[in-house]
């Protein structure tokens, strides 16, 4: 849905705008500021599903009327505090759909949305996809395998990316794919979760590709008494209307901030190796997860540092969790090392490498759809080397 706005204050401006971009992330939203008079040039012969108009210069209702009347298939909501029958009455025969108070209120003038695209018959976007790793064990690679997999998924065809580094003692996801700082971290958004919009979100977090976002740990392992389960709610559910997939590197621990994550996650990817020590805490991870009546297709293992001729078969670690396992990812310490070491992620460090061969067939697993991206797979994968 096309929505443009028409503001008389540019800080008005930049709060419908928010508002309405974090109600529907596949929202496309544009306009500008100035007065009523400058209406026709906003929607300059190309009118959008919604006009919102909030000014305060004086309603002009005949630019309104001649506005409306030009483009009947627009729907247009008026932000005033002239709440009165006359006014009301007058705009609606011009064919405005909604009037609302000002300052608008998020929950009004998303409701106010909702209306007119029931109306319009657009179905609200599908939300992103929660998929969460940890691991069995210390060392397992799952942060390696989580901040890979959100770069690779984040060259297929129009795919926004999220990375939340939930290890809140020692989280370091943000080091094994850029170098830049970031801006902000998960406890600094927990302190301030009454801000919490699409802006703010996006503000603190480190920008890896244009489409692919890290939101980093605490700096201070001493702030994760900061972030709440109820933060957690709240960031997974505004960052899955933002993104097409939510990466939530949720370390080892088990405690209500991690089974907050794992309770939203649409898919849980248990990182281990095909050791004894390995396979016992993983056995007791799955043990777990079902006592939390998890479905078994939400539960996928995978196996990093997979060796064929390793002395435990796949099919003994599936008999003894009781969990399938989803991929295999080959040993290759020489690439992942210089990857991790450099801070680059190794579809692009390595292109070739079996590896990032695996990561890539992970990613199609998680997002089949994006097969048949134009420009093909790998070609997009290039494009960001």
């Amino acid at each position: 849905m096309k929505v443009k706005i028409l503001s008389g204050d540019k800080s008005k401006f930049d709060e419908i705008r928010h508002m309405v971009a974090a109600g529907d992330r596949g929202v496309d939203v544009s306009g500008g500021v100035g007065k009523m008079t400058d209406m026709p040039a906003i929607v300059n012969g190309h009118a959008p599903d919604v006009l919102i108009v909030d000014v305060a210069d004086g309603w002009h209702l005949d630019v309104l009327g001649e506005v409306t009347s030009r483009a009947p298939q627009m729907d247009t909501i008026l932000i005033t505090n002239d709440q009165s029958p006359q006014l009301l009455l007058q705009v609606m025969r011009m064919g405005v759909r909604e009037v609302l108070p000002s300052p608008a209120a998020p929950e009004a003038l998303q409701a106010a949305l909702n209306r007119i695209r029931e109306k319009r018959g657009h179905a609200k976007s599908a939300e992103g996809k929660i998929l969460a790793f940890l691991s069995c064990k210390g060392g397992s690679g799952a942060t390696f395998l989580a901040a890979n997999l959100g770069y690779i998924l984040a060259s297929l065809n129009n795919k926004k990316v999220a990375l939340i580094d939930l290890n809140l003692q020692f989280g370091d996801a943000t080091l094994f794919v850029t170098e830049n700082k970031p801006a902000g971290n998960l406890a600094q958004v927990a302190q301030e979760i009454h801000r919490l919009d699409a802006s703010f979100l996006n503000a603190a977090m480190v920008n890896v590709l244009p489409n692919f976002s890290v939101l980093a740990s605490p700096e201070d392992p001493a702030h994760a008494i900061d972030v709440k389960p109820q933060h957690v709610e709240t960031i997974l559910k505004l960052a899955r209307k933002q993104f097409d997939f939510v990466i939530v590197d949720v370390g080892r621990s088990l405690d209500a901030v991690s089974l907050q994550a794992l309770d939203m996650a649409d898919k849980i990817f248990p990182v281990l190796q095909l050791t004894l020590p390995f396979i016992r805490d993983g056995k007791r991870l799955v043990n777990v997860m079902r006592s939390l009546d998890y479905p078994k297709s939400k539960i996928n293992l995978i196996v990093n540092r997979f060796d064929k001729s390793g002395e435990i078969t796949l099919d003994d670690l599936e008999s003894v969790t009781g969990a399938s396992v989803v991929k295999t990812i080959p040993n290759s310490y020489q690439a992942v090392a210089a990857s991790v070491n450099q801070g680059v992620p190794i579809a692009k460090l390595a292109r070739n490498n079996p590896v990032t061969k695996a990561l890539q067939e992970l990613a199609l697993a998680v997002a089949p759809e994006a097969e048949q991206a134009p420009g093909g797979w790998f070609a997009k994968v290039l494009r960001f080397a």
